[in-house]
């Protein structure tokens, strides 16, 4: 470009107010990745299929992965570990699935007999009480609420596992997640080493790094939630048991599974065992269910999250609401469960990369294929992020070492002095 063409430009620059300018470059940068971050929402969705079962096995994962490197120090081969935690972690899932469904089946005919009184007594009351409410409209109010219970009983017993999906859809998800599951418990390491081939090397090391502190926050998470929910349904399931409140084992069971939701689900959970203890024990026990409910909430977010999560999974309660919403938005219950993780991910990926973007070296990779092998017990450390950082610090060193000394000298760019600032 000649210096007449740069003077144009210039002058052209100079036309435009610098808010204004400055606002444009901001507004098409964000426009690129809001397109970007549509584009990734469409695939996703387009192959839901698959990838829903790639991120449940990652959690799960996340959550047994610290057993199998326990059993691993103990020197059991990793195979037999990983086969031992699967087999014990679905037998359990298994008998507590069972016993629960059972209970609800066994303890509805009795919630709708205690609804059904209570939809009388209530009836009886708004027609000789004080509002002296018409008879007929509190009949048929009463009567449609009845005659729904009575008549969709075998169908909320028989089909509480049915939802939008069918059933060859949820077997074949779950062979899916169980089948990489085993795969990502083994070699987990492995896979992302090979997957990260794919960036270039200037920067490979570091992403390297940050998805390994990242799965660490998953590590964290998971296992912090999975002791938030049980605490949350055994306080609440007591209380619901003390009240005599019924189907008090399976509203327990779904506040635990509505606890793994952060906020939205044990709020929701909660509100519907208050419900279930005011149509059948009266509000007497409804204000006191409400206030078990209220702690247990109170200890949860003030005890056992800041307690078990710690600092490098702490999350904004406006971002994980936020978070919460758009992935029910736009994927259901499942996008609501999947959030929360996503985010803290990729917040601790984030700021590792940002914070290792001036001390990380280069990394280098083995451009070979490999056959799988066990990954080193990690994640049942608690300086498991910070030993991997700087055992892929010692490695790049290494190489640097052995690397001979016209070529260090060539691909090393000269020191300056205050360049680690810059």
């Amino acid at each position: 470009m000649s210096d007449a063409d740069t003077d144009l430009a210039t002058l052209d620059r100079a036309k435009v107010h610098p808010l204004v300018r400055a606002g444009a470059e901001w507004t098409w940068r964000l426009l690129v990745l809001a397109a970007g971050a549509y584009v990734l929402l469409t695939i996703f969705r387009h192959f839901e299929e698959v990838l829903v079962p790639v991120a449940l096995a990652i959690l799960a994962a996340a959550m047994l992965v610290p057993v199998v490197d326990l059993l691993d120090r103990r020197r059991f081969p990793r195979s037999l570990a990983v086969l031992v935690t699967i087999i014990v972690a679905l037998g359990l899932l298994a008998a507590v699935m069972t016993f629960v469904v059972q209970e609800f089946i066994r303890g509805f005919p009795e919630l709708t007999r205690q609804i059904t009184v209570t939809v009388d007594r209530t009836r009886d009351w708004l027609v000789n009480g004080p509002l002296d409410i018409d008879e007929d409209q509190v009949r048929n109010l009463g009567d449609d609420i009845t005659n729904f219970l009575q008549h969709n009983q075998d169908k909320v017993t028989s089909g509480a596992l049915a939802t939008a999906t069918t059933a060859t859809e949820i077997v074949t998800g779950a062979l899916l997640t169980v089948f990489l599951l085993i795969f990502f418990l083994y070699g987990g390491g492995q896979i992302w080493t090979f997957v990260t081939k794919v960036i270039p090397h200037g920067t490979r090391g570091r992403v390297r790094a940050a998805g390994i502190a990242g799965f660490g926050t998953l590590v964290g998470y998971v296992r912090a939630t999975v002791a938030v929910a049980f605490v949350d349904a055994l306080g609440i399931g007591i209380g619901l048991a003390i009240l005599r409140v019924p189907l008090a084992l399976p509203l327990a069971s779904l506040v635990f599974l509505g606890a793994f939701i952060p906020i939205v689900g044990a709020l929701v959970t909660g509100t519907l065992a208050v419900l279930v203890a005011l149509v059948t024990q009266g509000w007497i026990a409804a204000v006191i269910a409400l206030a078990i409910v209220i702690g247990v909430m109170q200890l949860e977010s003030h005890v056992l999250q800041p307690f078990l999560l710690g600092r490098s999974v702490r999350l904004h309660p406006v971002a994980v609401v936020l978070a919460i919403a758009a992935g029910i938005v736009t994927m259901g219950i499942v996008g609501g469960l999947l959030a929360v993780p996503l985010i803290a991910f990729a917040n601790t990926a984030i700021r590792h990369m940002a914070g290792s973007a001036r001390r990380h070296a280069q990394a280098q990779a083995d451009e070979r294929m490999y056959p799988a092998k066990p990954d080193e017990p990690r994640w049942d450390r608690p300086s498991a992020v910070d030993e991997a950082q700087v055992e892929s610090e010692a490695e790049d060193g290494g190489r640097q070492k052995e690397s001979p000394p016209e070529k260090a000298a060539s691909d090393t760019p000269p020191v300056t002095p205050h360049a680690e600032d810059e």
